[in-house]
């Protein structure tokens, strides 16, 4: 008994200074303030890749599966068949004006011009019936072969030959082409109290030095005379 009462007087010893002291501070401290913020610490490393994901599943009817990425060119096909034309375009604006061509090689048909006349009735004066009209104002003459003396053409290149006339006239005409003296054709014109234009032509096969020429025809009393402004022409189609 003595002993316990010495332990419990020791324990309270030791608690007496807690004892006052509690019994001495009655008010609270006043609270401390805030911390600053810490500085953001560095990025930690990037984790390792992982595995390839198992492709997913459609999970019910009429759904439709999400659309993944873009995949990788593949191998080009084979060419398909060729489509239909189109509709033509419009004309476009006329291009530039290219090189000069080379020269082409001589054909045959050179010879078309080696021979060719074109006169005029340089006179007013009526030519007598029956007789060579004789045409005296020369437009042109390739070879020099019609003779306005004598109103006749004489061939030098053998071919074919086109011949053509235009006459102006007030009265009634017929004219005759001939060849050496043979009528080859005759053109009339039977009406009379106007004037009037007339044409024609012919093609005939030459032989060199052979002559043509256009004369008038007294036929029925055809008193018609050529003006002035009376044409007579010739030339080679081709030769043989």
């Amino acid at each position: 008994m003595v002993c316990f009462c010495i332990a419990m007087g020791a324990m309270l010893s030791l608690a007496l200074p807690d004892l006052v002291t509690m019994e001495t501070c009655t008010s609270a401290g006043t609270p401390g303030l805030h911390g600053f913020p810490g500085l953001p610490g560095r990025d930690g490393r990037d984790g390792e890749t992982g595995e390839k994901g198992v492709p997913g599943v459609v999970s019910g009817p009429g759904q439709i599966p999400e659309r993944g990425q873009k995949g990788e060119p593949g191998v080009k096909g084979a060419v398909g068949k060729l489509g239909r034309s189109g509709v033509r375009g419009d004309k476009g604006s006329p291009g530039s004006e290219g090189p000069q061509g080379e020269p082409g090689e001589s054909g045959s048909a050179g010879s078309l011009f080696h021979s060719a006349f074109s006169v005029a009735r340089g006179t007013a004066s009526p030519p007598e019936k029956a007789s060579p009209i004789r045409f005296t104002s020369v437009i042109t003459d390739v070879n020099k072969d019609y003779n306005t003396e004598t109103g006749r053409f004489r061939c030098r290149v053998p071919g074919t030959y086109y011949f053509v006339y235009h006459v102006s006239s007030e009265e009634r005409l017929c004219l005759v082409f001939k060849l050496d003296g043979t009528s080859l054709a005759s053109f009339c014109d039977l009406t009379y109290g106007a004037r009037r234009d007339s044409s024609g032509g012919l093609a005939t096969y030459l032989k060199k030095d052979q002559e043509v020429w256009l004369e008038t025809n007294d036929y029925n009393g055809m008193t018609g005379k050529p003006e002035g402004n009376s044409l007579f022409s010739g030339f080679l189609l081709y030769s043989h």
